[in-house]
Order: structure tokens, then C-alpha cells, then sequence
């Protein structure tokens, strides 16, 4: 059995589910919340210590403003609504991405529930808002450029990235059908198992995630090696 500490998510397909259902891409992103709840809830069961989602990246702004409002509006209520549930299932929330983007009051409640459960241990939720890997590597690039006589090697150049200290993943899902990594973990997925679902995000389930974890354990993972 391979070890398992660290899933990654490309949720895709909420809004192509709202409008298969004949109702509104934002329905199909109400939905998408389910889904999220269940995997987290499987990885809490499964002891996986770091799950990521890809929540909102660099290049959803290009989307039309009625549906930015709704995706932030969105988080702001699921996170207000569920911060006591969060806390009680001992998840630790952590926001990776750049910040100064997002809206203030955004920030605000991640800031505070990033400090309401920082000493929670049962798995850490990596939510990747207003991210994009591309980004992430060059901010990491002038981070170290700026010390003069820095020696710059894989430990240095990967503490200064957004996800210090977080493991890279073992697995990275992405559903919804397309196959690209859409400028998400570049860096962190260099060794990473990928599967491609053509489910859209909303119907993604439980026995889903169980299927995947099999197929991951039977793959001998060799890391260069023979």
C-alpha cells in the first residue's frame, strides 16, 4: 500500500452541471459544496492528513462579474455557516494563493478562521484562493532573489512557496472531463499520480474517491528508481 498524506482536487464542472440540469451555472456551484463536504469528510475518515482544493484561481476573474460575486459570496457564507462544524471535526484551514486580490472582508474571515484553527490536527483543508502556480513560482523566484549571496537549492526555493512545509501530493483529481493542469501545484505535482474524471464536480462521490485511492495503492511508484 502506498502512503497516502496529501489528495489535490481540480473541482471542475459546477457550472456545466447547473445548466445540464437545465437551472443556472451558480446552481451548479451551490451543488458543488456537497461534494466538497464529502470528500472532506472521507479524507477525515481515511486519515489524510492534507487535502487541497482549487477554490478560485488567477485566471477566474476573466469569468463575468455576476459569477465572481456569487463564487465569493458563496465562500464567505460557506465559511461564516461552518466555521463550528470546522472546528469541532478538527480540520485546520489554511489559504494558499495571493491575497491581495481577493476582497477585503474575504481575507478578514480567512484570516480568522485560519486563526481559529490553527492547533487542529486531523487534516489540514489547503483552499487555493486567487491562486496560480505560475505566480506562486516567480513570487518565490524575487522572495530569493532579494537575498544577495543565498545559496538557491530545492529546500530554499520550496520554502518560499505557498505551500512550505505541506507535502506534495500523492494524488491530484480533477474532474469534469479535461485533461490539463490549468496552472495549478506545476511545481508540486512533478511526482504526483493524475487521474481525470469525466464526472462533473457535483456528481463526484464518496465511492468515487474510494476508487481512486484503490488504483493509487496498486501503482508501483518508483520515483526514477526501477
Amino acid at each position: 500500500m502506498n502512503e497516502l498524506n496529501h489528495v489535490a482536487i481540480i473541482m471542475d464542472g459546477n457550472g456545466r452541471w447547473g445548466l445540464k440540469k437545465k437551472k443556472s451555472r451558480n446552481f451548479g456551484h451551490i451543488k458543488g459544496i456537497k461534494s466538497v463536504e464529502t470528500i472532506v469528510k472521507s479524507s477525515l475518515i481515511k486519515k489524510i492528513p492534507y487535502l487541497t482544493l482549487y477554490t478560485f484561481s488567477t485566471e477566474n476573474w476573466r469569468r463575468p462579474e455576476s459569477e465572481i460575486n456569487f463564487l465569493f459570496d458563496l465562500i464567505r457564507k460557506s465559511l461564516k455557516k461552518k466555521i463550528n462544524k470546522i472546528i469541532k471535526q478538527g480540520i485546520r484551514v489554511n489559504i494558499i494563493g495571493n491575497r491581495k486580490g481577493l476582497p477585503k472582508d474575504i481575507v478578514k474571515i480567512v484570516k480568522l478562521i485560519e486563526k481559529k484553527t490553527l492547533k487542529n490536527k486531523k487534516i489540514t483543508l489547503n483552499l487555493a484562493l486567487n491562486y496560480g502556480s505560475k505566480e506562486e513560482i516567480v513570487n518565490a523566484c524575487n522572495k530569493l532573489v532579494v537575498k544577495k549571496n543565498k545559496k538557491i537549492d530545492l529546500k530554499s526555493f520550496e520554502n518560499k512557496l505557498y505551500t512550505k512545509n505541506i507535502p506534495d501530493p500523492e494524488i491530484l483529481i480533477r474532474t469534469g472531463g479535461t485533461k490539463r493542469l490549468s496552472n495549478f501545484l506545476l511545481w508540486q505535482l512533478a511526482y504526483t499520480e493524475i487521474f481525470f474524471l469525466d464526472k462533473l464536480w457535483p456528481d463526484f462521490n464518496e465511492n468515487d474517491f474510494n476508487k481512486i485511492i484503490i488504483k493509487f495503492n496498486k501503482i508501483k511508484r518508483n520515483f526514477g528508481k526501477i
